[in-house]
């Protein structure tokens, strides 16, 4: 419908739009002033928003998980995400990535942002948000929880108000596996954690069906033999190798030949690759029903 504007003239508090076909007349504070009080920070309870981060890579064939043992109460002592609460100045993604450092010494990067090092980028995104308001004793705090994936990393370091940190299979962590060899004596997550890596653990097993996800997990060359194994892990479940082979070397886009061979797994040279431009898989590589 046609409109003409009229700006406020010096004085004058609002700007005016009308309606030719109608003779309506709009204010801009009408939006605002129906008997509304001023906005009052103090009649609202006061919460806390805090980043957790669900961190998985591939070590000896299998899917793990960062956790930290904690070092303050609550919970101290129980393992936990790394994570905390983000500061004023800072937006999700920073603060996930300032607290990855700071509790593990590990380096996570946006994926839209340059990697440091070629080659030592990982993959990053948000995962859910989490505010049920019992889930922290302190107070009301609603968790924004990031996953990341990244290739075999190395044993990360404490910091922060974490006393320990390891690389955990999330088997263990999840109770998935009851006959699965601890390292350490099982206990349950801190806060609603538990949760958080289920759901971050299901986010990867889906998202690697239907886009190139695997191979974030994967250093920037690899083997189809290397990538099965990720399949393998995340899903965990036995891949047929010949079948695996036909599959992602004729699905479009997914792998590019890195034009050299590999003998680091032993036996003849397996052919190198690297990860193509595709973002979507078209088939699907379908997960085995278990």
């Amino acid at each position: 419908m046609p409109l003409d504007t009229a700006r406020e003239a010096p004085g004058e508090r609002e700007e005016v739009v009308v309606d030719a076909r109608e003779g309506r007349v709009y204010r801009q504070e009408d939006d605002y002033d129906h008997g509304m009080p001023p906005y009052d920070p103090s009649a609202f309870p006061p919460f806390a928003v805090t980043v957790d981060l669900v961190v998985l890579t591939v070590r000896r064939h299998a899917l793990c998980a960062l956790v930290v043992r904690r070092g303050e109460s609550p919970f101290k002592g129980r393992w936990a995400l790394p994570g905390g609460f983000v500061r004023d100045d800072e937006d999700l993604g920073a603060a996930a990535r300032r607290e990855l450092v700071e509790e593990t010494g590990l380096c996570v990067h946006d994926q839209d942002a340059p990697a440091p090092m070629p080659g030592n980028g990982a993959h990053l995104e948000q995962l859910a948000t989490y505010g049920d308001p019992k889930r922290d004793p302190r107070m009301r705090v609603v968790s924004v929880a990031h996953l990341a994936l990244a290739p075999d990393l190395p044993a990360p370091r404490a910091g922060g108000d974490a006393n320990s940190a390891r690389w955990a299979p999330v088997e263990e962590l999840l109770g998935e596996d009851g006959s699965v060899e601890r390292e350490e004596p099982a206990e349950p997550l801190a806060f609603d954690h538990a949760r958080i890596l289920a759901d971050g653990v299901e986010r990867a097993r889906s998202k690697i069906e239907y886009s190139s996800l695997a191979t974030a997990f994967c250093p920037p060359e690899f083997t189809v033999g290397e990538l099965r194994r990720v399949y393998e892990a995340v899903w965990g479940v036995s891949l047929d190798p010949r079948n695996f082979h036909r599959k992602v070397t004729g699905t479009p886009g997914f792998l590019v030949p890195a034009g050299g061979t590999t003998t680091r797994q032993g036996g003849r040279p397996a052919q190198l690759f690297r990860a193509g431009g595709a973002t979507l898989l078209n088939p699907p590589m379908l997960r085995p029903e278990v």
